[in-house]
């Protein structure tokens, strides 16, 4: 009997102290995902997985636990496993991405909502989207964003902006955090520089926006929003290098000040130096380059843990592109050409949360942008700065979600040219409201309105209505309609008016632009048996614009033309985004986009210059699990666009032709927290000057000194200039730059 009691014991002991093992691999699209997180969260037990995706829990006792894995950028994956005994434990988890159309986004009603349960269509793309055709800028990375486009607007500077739909740069408001950082002359000059190691994930709107932004969010607007120093890496860093001797260099890294504080800094230094001439003008084809872009964003640990952040970047960029024998002492002088640029500028933005039981929070940015540049023997002097308050309350009463408003906007500006007589100064205050109300289970409305006073133009009100029906949790239907206005700063905006040999005439004093927008969007959600992903979008839109401010080219080949159209202009289309995910480690993204840009004056119709009638894009993407390889594949087409020819004798095309740019990279990433990356970008070495006899005109006679002149000022055809023209950079449509093969490495340590 005694023998019999300590047996029992003994196996009770035995079952009390069992201990087992709890292992297993995470991964992706089944590769492994490196530097994932598991956690064992009854008992708080976590680890990282390795370089070859496994993980392991030693010691672990009997019971039943939920384990967790999750990996920034992918969904995470919870499951519940018994342990009895101590045999291992086989636990293996395969992660999905988080699909951007679950996203949280904040940019199309200023509150944080599912993408799905916006009323307001926005689209998101994460730093991986962008990481298939790496770039030096943001500027040139959202080429592959359906429906947008980066505009090249002169063949020597290089500077340019950026197209919604068809609808030029001015347009398109561009924030950081919420904050109108970029506007005005910065959208021109200052849009490069923005450090990739701090972007969290960029959302765009496409449509009129103005009545929560304001002024020259007609077109749409891009919303850059940087990491939060608590969840950011620890160190990243991520450089290239191209066979034409463009270098790239972005770091991040944040610190904990101490438990009050979080900091997160990220560098930014690009660097071009070799002239190339590849089509033979004696003209650079890529303007030469060294920039550096410093930014620093602090987060601060609050008891009530409501929001306080403070942020400020410094850019510095020297910028020329001209004759291959100009040196800085030929700088604004008529022996050699060139476009020499200076920018410096600085921005300060914040968001703090009152500490009050209301949700109301206070955002502040400003900006000091100083330009310091010549275009030949043109001086351009100018300095800008936009400071900018806004103050908002989120209430919920019922089933209305109202979000009320006030915003305060300083705009200073001034330079050397004849249009700027003496500083414009302006204070632009608003009030804006809007009303989310739940109709019912499966319908949403959404009432907006904004009232502008301006000191130029008065009052500006601008209302808006968006509507949501949710028929299941993978169908929606949005449709948005209301009004937005463009108050212009012609210098600011126009780079045509500072370069060249047109003059510029202003015909009368420019009023605001008014635009009424209507669009219709269809989202649909697809998940097959076998884990195959189909996400298909669709946005129909028609925007009515009066007042319009469009550069007349036609007119007079010597001038550039600027008034308000006396008349209207429409832009009209239909965009579709297809994404489609399979488990064989297989992703694409097509999106093509079909436009019709016009202006209508005096009953006559006419295409707008410089707006392409369709354009697509695609990244399409493999996994090679056995090799640790990353294929991406990626492009744009664009379709044709009308151009701005000097005169009927102009030999060049009155119609780009249809022109793609495609690239290519493979990634290795079997080494823990390194990527390597190598590929070609323009593969079909495309540029414009293909079918064309020269891209610059008079390009051997920038100063047009053996131009002949009639009484009228027109230029004379004669044996030195057969077509009678006069020097003009303004003749782009896409960028100088032929094939070119890169190099580069990724490191991150979370």
């Amino acid at each position: 009997m005694k023998n019999l009691i300590l047996l029992f014991c003994f196996l009770i002991t035995s079952n009390s102290f069992a201990q087992a093992t709890v292992k297993g691999t995470v991964t992706a699209d089944g590769m492994p995902l490196p530097l994932a997180n598991i956690v064992l969260k009854n008992i708080k037990y976590s680890t990282s997985s390795k370089v070859d995706g496994s993980y392991q829990f030693n010691t672990i006792p009997l019971g039943k636990y939920e384990t967790i894995a999750s990996y920034t950028g992918f969904k995470s994956q919870s499951q519940f496993i018994l342990i009895t005994d101590s045999t291992d434990v086989i636990l293996n988890f395969n992660l999905r991405e988080n699909n951007t159309l679950d996203e949280v986004v904040i940019t199309g009603t200023l509150k944080p909502v599912s993408r799905l349960e916006s009323p307001v269509p926005v689209e998101v793309y994460k730093p991986v989207f962008f990481q298939k055709n790496p770039t030096a800028n943001i500027f040139e990375a959202l080429q592959n964003v359906n429906g947008v486009r980066p505009q090249l607007n002169c063949n020597v500077c290089n500077t340019g902006d950026i197209h919604i739909n068809g609808l030029e740069g001015p347009y398109t408001l561009v924030l950081i955090d919420g904050m109108p950082i970029v506007s005005g002359l910065s959208t021109v000059y200052g849009l490069s520089g923005i450090p990739n190691s701090l972007l969290e994930r960029i959302e765009i709107v496409k449509g009129p926006a103005s009545s929560l932004y304001g002024s020259e969010a007609v077109g749409g607007l891009i919303n850059i929003i940087t990491k939060n120093p608590k969840t950011a890496a620890t160190f990243s860093a991520d450089t290239f290098a191209t066979d034409w001797g463009e270098v790239n260099v972005d770091i991040g890294f944040k610190a904990n000040v101490s438990k009050a504080a979080s900091v997160l800094t990220g560098i930014n230094y690009f660097n071009y130096s070799n002239p190339i001439d590849n089509n033979n003008d004696n003209f650079t084809d890529l303007t030469l380059q060294d920039r550096i872009s410093v930014f620093q964003k602090w987060n601060f640990n609050r008891k009530s843990n409501k929001l306080l952040s403070l942020a400020g970047r410094y850019f510095y960029e020297d910028r020329w592109g001209g004759e291959l024998q100009w040196e800085k002492k030929y700088r604004g002088g008529t022996e050699v050409y060139g476009e020499s640029i200076y920018t410096k500028r600085w921005e300060l933005l914040g968001a703090y949360e009152l500490p009050i039981a209301e949700k109301m929070l206070l955002s502040f940015s400003y900006t000091d942008h100083d330009q310091n540049s010549v275009y030949g023997n043109m001086p351009y002097l100018a300095k800008q700065r936009i400071g900018f308050g806004q103050l908002t309350w989120d209430k919920k009463i019922n089933k209305h979600d109202f979000l009320f408003g006030t915003a305060l906007r300083y705009q200073y500006y001034d330079d050397n040219t004849t249009a700027t007589v003496e500083e414009d100064v302006n204070w632009i205050p608003s009030l804006f409201v809007q009303d989310e109300i739940n109709l019912a289970e499966k319908h949403t409305v959404l009432l907006g309105a904004r009232y502008d006073y301006n000191n130029n133009h008065g009052s500006i009100f601008t209302p808006r209505l968006a509507y949501k029906w949710k028929i299941n949790e993978n169908n929606v239907v949005r449709f948005n309609t209301g009004t937005g206005f463009r108050i212009v700063n012609l210098f600011t905006e126009e780079h045509a008016a500072l370069t060249g040999s047109r003059d510029v005439i202003v015909l009368e004093e420019l009023k605001p632009e008014r635009s009424y927008n209507a669009n219709l969007n269809y989202l649909k959600k697809i998940y097959s048996n076998n884990g195959t992903f189909i996400g298909l979008e669709t946005t129909a839109w028609y925007t009515h614009f009066t007042n319009s401010i469009i550069p007349d080219y036609d007119s007079d080949p010597n001038q550039i033309i600027y008034k308000n159209l006396d008349g209207y202009a429409v832009t009209k289309g239909i965009s579709t985004n297809l994404d489609l995910v399979f488990t064989n480690g297989l992703k694409m993204i097509f999106g093509v986009t079909f436009m019709d840009v016009t202006k209508t004056e005096d009953d006559i119709k006419t295409r707008q210059m410089l707006t392409e009638k369709f354009t697509g894009t695609w990244a399409i993407s493999y996994r090679l699990n056995t090799m640790f390889l990353d294929i991406d594949y990626t492009g744009n087409i664009y379709g044709p666009m009308r151009l701005p020819l000097l005169g009927e004798l102009d030999p060049r095309s009155e119609y780009s032709p249809t022109w793609s740019i495609q690239n290519i990279q493979f990634t290795f990433n079997k080494f823990k927290n390194l990527e390597l990356y190598a590929g070609v970008k323009n593969l079909l070495n495309w540029t414009p000057n293909k079918g064309n006899p020269f891209i610059i005109a008079r390009a051997n006679d920038p100063f047009d000194k053996n131009v002949q002149y009639d009484n009228h000022g027109n230029a004379q055809v004669t044996q030195d200039n057969p077509y009678g023209l006069t020097f003009d950079p303004g003749y782009v449509y896409g960028p100088n730059q032929g094939i070119r093969s890169f190099f580069g490495l990724r490191y991150t340590l979370k």
